[in-house]
Parts: structure tokens; C-alpha cells; sequence
């Protein structure tokens, strides 16, 4: 039996032409590679950032414990925004809407909802 070590190997050799195919083809994979790894570092730096940023508390604006309207009211709805609180509540047959100042509680303004 013959030993495979034994032959000896010769690998063929390219054509100029195919020479260059093949280093252009390497250096496409490289400049394909190193995008795609700068790419990489770019989203995590971006990640990095993002999660190092101190974010603004969720409700920061809003601190008070309690909103007065009159006894026997009756809250229609509720609606925080821009710093401020807006109240719609039923007291017997009259509707009104009040607004709040949402750190302080202050009652800002009170509107009556009349029918026409």
C-alpha cells in the first residue's frame, strides 16, 4: 500500500487573471468586514450612550397627594398634562371642571359646564 505522504503535492498555479480576481475578491472581503465591524461599534456606542443618560423621572411634574373637590362630587374624569391637572366632576345637576397646578395642588382655575 502506498503512503499518501509520499506523492508529492503540487498545487496549480493561477492565471494572472485569476490572480487578480482573487485579490479583488480578498479586498472586497476586508473592506466588507471592517464596515461591518465599525457598523458594530458604532451601535454599541450608541447603546453605551443611551444607557448612561440620566432619563427625567416619569411623573416628575406631578407630586401632589390629593385634589379637593366639593363633598358629594362625583369625579366624571381626570386628565394630567403639561404640568397641570384637569378635574371634570358632577355635583347634583351642575358640571364643572377644575384645574390644578400639579406640584403645588393649587386650584388654578374652577369652570362651569352649562348647557345652552
Amino acid at each position: 500500500m502506498s503512503d499518501p505522504r509520499d506523492k508529492s503535492e503540487t498545487t496549480p498555479e493561477f492565471s494572472p487573471e485569476a490572480k487578480a480576481v482573487l485579490n479583488r475578491a480578498r479586498k472586497s472581503f476586508v473592506v466588507s468586514m471592517g464596515l461591518l465591524v465599525v457598523g458594530l461599534i458604532a451601535v454599541g456606542g450608541a447603546l453605551v450612550y443611551r444607557a448612561s443618560q440620566s432619563e427625567p423621572k416619569v411623573g416628575g411634574d406631578y407630586v401632589i397627594a390629593a385634589l379637593k373637590i366639593p363633598s358629594g362630587g362625583e369625579v366624571v374624569s381626570a386628565v394630567a398634562a403639561d404640568g397641570r391637572v384637569t378635574v371634570t366632576y358632577r355635583l347634583g345637576a351642575l358640571t364643572s371642571v377644575r384645574i390644578f397646578d400639579g406640584k403645588s395642588g393649587e386650584m388654578i382655575r374652577e369652570i362651569p359646564v352649562v348647557s345652552e
